[in-house]
């Protein structure tokens, strides 16, 4: 089975790093995670008109490294979308965090076995 190439270079990062790598994913793949039961929580409080999580919190998330979990939040439980301003800064943060993903795997993944 032939994998993509993003995952073989996670991979080689990983056998260059493993402690910490391994600590990073887990904390991402926990952080996403949270992020997505947020958004469902969210929707599932607003159908019964209850107390809310602020958007403050869903945007501190995925600043955080929700990003991910937050997109897809908002795409299967249609939520915040008519936002504006919500959905501004979501993509605001997604942007940021491309580029600094791309920046370390530019200056860091040339040099990695």
């Amino acid at each position: 089975m032939k994998f993509p190439r993003d995952f073989s270079l996670a991979v080689r990062a990983a056998r260059c790093y493993p402690g910490a790598m391994w600590y990073a994913v887990i904390y991402l793949w926990a952080v996403n995670l949270l992020t997505l039961l947020a958004f469902g929580w969210d929707k599932l409080r607003a159908r019964g008109k209850r107390r809310r999580v602020s958007e403050r919190t869903l945007l501190w998330l995925a600043a955080l490294g929700g990003s991910p979990g937050a997109v897809l939040g908002r795409w299967i439980f249609r939520h915040k979308t008519r936002k504006r301003g919500f959905s501004i800064w979501l993509f605001a943060i997604v942007v940021v965090q491309a580029a600094v993903f791309y920046l370390v795997v530019a200056k860091y993944g040339a040099g990695l076995p």
